[in-house]
C-alpha cells in the first residue's frame, strides 16, 4: 500500500520553485548553516511526495494536501501540520516530537513506531490509524476521532484523552497510565 507511485521532490514545484531545492534550504536553516530558508509549504499540494528521511524540523505545512505521502523516518520536529490532509499517510517512525497536529485528517495514516511525544492532535480525524508501537506521551489527544485506530503497544502515558473518540479502537496492549 504504502510506496507506490511516489514523487520525487525533484519534480514537484511549489509557488514556481522545485521542492528538492526548497527541503535543502531548509535542511540548511533547521542546522542554523548558511543559504538556509524555512520551508513554508501551508496549503500546498503535496500528495503522494516521497519525504522519506526529509529534514522537516520547523516547517510551516498547515492545511497541505499530504495525501499517501511517504514522511517515512522524517524528521518533523515541531512542524506545524495543522489542518493537513495526510490520509493514508506514510509516517512510521518518524520523530514529530512537539509537532502540531491540531484539525488534520490522519484517516488510514501509519505511525507505527513514530516519537509524537508532547505533539498536539486537538480535534484530529485518526479513524483506522495505525499507531502501533507509536510514543504519544504527553501527547494531546483532545476531541480526536481515533475510531476504530490500532493503539496496541502504544505508550499513551500522561497523554490528554478528554473527548476522544475511542469507539472500537484496539488498545488492549497499549500503555495507558495518567501520572
Amino acid at each position: 500500500m504504502f510506496g507506490k507511485g511516489l514523487r520525487k521532490p525533484s519534480s514537484v514545484r511549489v509557488a514556481g520553485k522545485r521542492l528538492s531545492d526548497i527541503l535543502e534550504a531548509h535542511e540548511r536553516f533547521a542546522r542554523a548553516a548558511d543559504g538556509g530558508a524555512r520551508a513554508e509549504l501551508s496549503g500546498a499540494n503535496l500528495a503522494r511526495v516521497d519525504f522519506a528521511g526529509a529534514v522537516l524540523t520547523h516547517a510551516n505545512l498547515s492545511g497541505a494536501r499530504l495525501e499517501g505521502a511517504c514522511l517515512r523516518e522524517a524528521k518533523l520536529t515541531s512542524a506545524d501540520l495543522s489542518a493537513a490532509k495526510m490520509n493514508k499517510a506514510d509516517l512510521r517512525t518518524c520523530d514529530a516530537t512537539g509537532a502540531n497536529f491540531a484539525g488534520a485528517d490522519l484517516t488510514e495514516a501509519d505511525l507505527s513506531g513514530a516519537e509524537l511525544f508532547r505533539a498536539d492532535f486537538t480535534g484530529c480525524v485518526m479513524r483506522k490509524l495505525s499507531g502501533r508501537a507509536a510514543n504519544f506521551r504527553q501527547a494531546v489527544l483532545r476531541n480526536a476521532d481515533l475510531t476504530g485506530a490500532d493503539l496496541n503497544v502504544a505508550s499513551l502515558r500522561q497523554t490528554d484523552l478528554e473527548g476522544a473518540r475511542l469507539d472500537g479502537a484496539d488498545m488492549q496492549t497499549s500503555i495507558v497510565r495518567k501520572v
